[in-house]
């Protein structure tokens, strides 16, 4: 565990801080490849990460100041305290507005940022680990870690949900990148697939944290996944049904209006493959 790299005088660099630069950095990265299979500008990519950190951190430190309102106002400008849903939200809605501004698709945009949401939350969470933070309840499985020197600090072995939650991500990855994407032949689905497979693996893993409930024997993070998981499932159906056509599967032979539908005329009503998802 390696709450601090190093110091400059007053100045400290964290691992938590450096985690979070790499995680920005990679999700960019995945998303540029992203925004080039589905026809976006990829350096596009760059002006949302830079809307997507601030829009983060102010939606992450409002979230936390939410939850432990007894740290206001002294952790309003520290580094630490910061809630990922709270910092999604926060992301997601400095990116949907540049997107606009940008006049650029939003669908498509919407796309290729899930899969930097889902290798970015991974990465994330690596810098959670090497500071002690969001671990989970003791345990006595051989995997359990200490940190002496966490957030708070436990001698007690406990589950290592932060490294739980990075294959999970991992995971969640490979299924929409190879599983479920290729699936889908309309735009703005695919965050909204990640809301669903994020928002399972977020309730899962309550079950195993140190967070307090809050109604109903669930945790507030378990009320907000549940939150997730039906807009998940209500945008995905929306937008798979009725989402822009994305440009490969227009090119593989479905003539689409300017709003990405099928022309009907008299002359066919057929619906064609990639509409219906063959």
């Amino acid at each position: 565990m390696y709450p601090e790299l190093f110091r400059i005088g007053d100045f400290t660099v964290s691992s938590f801080g450096v985690m979070m630069a790499i995680a920005f950095v990679t999700g960019g990265l995945v998303g540029r490849w992203q925004f080039k299979k589905r026809g976006v500008r990829p350096d596009f990519v760059w002006i949302l990460v830079i809307a997507a950190i601030i829009g983060g951190l102010i939606g992450a430190k409002i979230h936390y100041l939410i939850l432990h309102p007894q740290s206001w106002p002294s952790n309003l400008l520290s580094g630490y305290g910061l809630v990922w849903f709270g910092g999604m939200f926060g992301a997601l809605l400095g990116a949907v507005l540049v997107t606009l501004v940008s006049k650029q698709r939003l669908g498509a945009v919407m796309d290729g940022s899930a899969f930097a949401l889902a290798i970015g939350y991974g990465v994330g969470r690596i810098g959670c680990f090497l500071v002690g933070d969001d671990y989970g309840v003791p345990t006595d499985l051989p995997w359990g870690i200490a940190f002496p020197e966490g957030s708070p600090p436990t001698d007690i072995p406990v589950h290592p949900t932060q490294i739980y939650e990075t294959l999970a991500s991992l995971v969640i990855f490979a299924l929409m990148l190879w599983v479920i994407s290729p699936r889908i032949k309309r735009e703005g689905a695919m965050i909204f697939v990640y809301a669903i497979l994020g928002g399972i693996e977020r309730f899962l893993v309550e079950f195993i944290r140190t967070n307090p409930d809050a109604a109903l024997g669930l945790t507030q993070m378990q009320w907000i996944s549940i939150a997730l998981f039906v807009v998940g499932v209500a945008g995905t159906w929306w937008f798979a049904k009725r989402g822009r056509m994305r440009p490969v599967a227009a090119a593989a032979g479905v003539n689409t209006g300017a709003n990405g539908e099928k022309p009907r005329d008299d002359k066919s009503t057929d619906v064609s493959a990639q509409e219906r998802g063959e």
